[in-house]
């Protein structure tokens, strides 16, 4: 059984990869944010009154040359040319 987000959730996970110094986030994960699925990246700052998460909100990643089935289009919905 598969893991599927609810809407307006999200899971973040310790970022294993990261290194002292490098600028990749501390916590990794994904969200549904309005039926829209994005990934999150979250880093642990300090602040003036502690410890905060400073969270980003992005695109899925992508490979380079990789894209997504073409999605419907409103305007392809016409009468068919033949």
């Amino acid at each position: 059984m598969s893991y599927e987000l609810q809407d307006n959730s999200g899971s973040l996970f310790r970022n294993n990869k990261k290194q002292d110094g490098d600028k990749q986030p501390d916590y990794r994960g994904s969200a549904k944010v309005n039926g829209v699925e994005k990934e999150i990246a979250a880093w642990v700052k300090q602040g003036a009154k502690g410890t905060f998460l400073s969270i980003k909100f992005s695109a899925p990643y992508q490979k380079p040359g990789e894209q997504k089935s073409p999605a419907f289009k409103k305007e392809d919905s016409g009468d068919l040319p033949f």
